[in-house]
């Protein structure tokens, strides 16, 4: 058994309660379903006839889509961190032998 205490995080998206279980922090689960509460909305406004789980379906992607820059973007800033740090290197060996 875990010394996790299970806590119950009830959530509303898109005008259905969800109950979650687990040992994940209450306002941080709230955010992420106001996150999600709000692309719905906002995608829901946009297609006013698409049903809940196609809304659902979207919004994921639209998400997915987000995430998948973010770490595209980080990817990038290590590759390039990296490259400026072997820079940096070569030239302080180079200032060490002179």
């Amino acid at each position: 058994m875990s010394d996790t205490a299970t806590k119950t995080t009830r959530l509303e998206i898109f005008g259905a309660e969800y109950t979650v279980r687990g040992d994940h922090d209450s306002e941080h689960l709230e955010e992420l379903a106001s996150k999600v509460d709000g692309d719905m909305r906002q995608i829901a406004a946009q297609l006013p006839r698409a049903d809940t789980a196609r809304l659902a379906i979207l919004t994921a992607l639209n998400i997915a889509d987000e995430l998948f820059q973010c770490r595209q973007r980080k990817d990038g800033d290590r590759t390039e961190i990296n490259q400026r740090l072997a820079t940096l290197s070569d030239q302080l060996g180079d200032a060490l032998e002179a």
